[in-house]
C-alpha cells in the first residue's frame, strides 16, 4: 500500500501564514462602549475564556468595557477557586478565569454579577467573588443591556448552557 510521506513540522515554524492583516485595526472613538453578557457554565468550554480575552482586546483599543455575568456565569467571578488551597492552581489553567477577570478589572474594565443567581442559584455571597467584581440587583441585567444599547454599544451576548 502505498503511504504519503510530509515532512514533520518542528517547534517554532509556522502552521498557517499569520499575516497579512486585511481589515484596518480600529480603535474606539472616545466614549464608545462595549458590554459582554456571559450566561454560561465555567470549563465547559472555551467561549467564557474567549469572550474574556475580547474583553481584554477592547479595552487595549480604547473601550469603556463592561463584562455582564449572569446565571451560571457567576461562577466566573468566584474568587476562592484553588486546590489543594485558594488560589493554587490544581491543573495548568484551572485559575485562567480568575486571572483574566483581573487582567479586564486591571486594565479599567468593570465586572458585574448577578445576586440572584449568586444567591438563589449557587448559594453564592457577595464576599465570595474576586475582589473587585460588583455585585448588582438581577433588575439590573436588563437594564445594563439597554443602558449600552441606548448608547449605541457594542454588544456581544453569549448564553450557552
Amino acid at each position: 500500500m502505498a503511504m504519503v510521506s510530509i515532512p514533520t513540522i518542528n517547534v517554532g515554524e509556522e502552521i498557517v501564514t499569520h499575516g497579512p492583516k486585511i481589515y484596518e485595526d480600529i480603535k474606539a472613538k472616545p466614549g464608545e462602549k462595549a458590554l459582554i453578557t456571559m450566561h454560561t457554565v465555567p470549563f465547559e468550554g472555551s467561549v467564557g475564556l474567549i469572550n474574556m480575552l475580547t474583553a481584554t482586546r477592547l479595552i487595549r483599543k480604547g473601550y469603556d468595557v463592561t463584562f455582564l455575568l449572569y446565571g451560571p456565569g457567576v461562577l466566573m467571578a468566584a474568587g476562592n477557586r484553588g486546590f489543594p488551597k485558594v488560589g493554587d492552581e490544581g491543573f495548568a489553567g484551572n485559575l485562567a478565569l480568575n486571572k483574566q477577570l483581573q487582567t479586564i478589572m486591571k486594565e479599567g474594565g468593570k465586572v458585574v454579577a448577578c445576586r440572584f443567581a449568586m444567591g438563589a442559584l449557587y448559594g453564592m455571597r457577595e464576599s465570595d467573588l474576586l475582589e473587585g467584581v460588583t455585585a448588582i440587583h438581577p433588575l439590573d441585567i436588563l437594564d445594563c443591556i439597554l443602558t449600552h444599547q441606548r448608547a449605541g454599544a457594542l454588544i456581544i451576548s453569549t448564553w450557552t448552557v
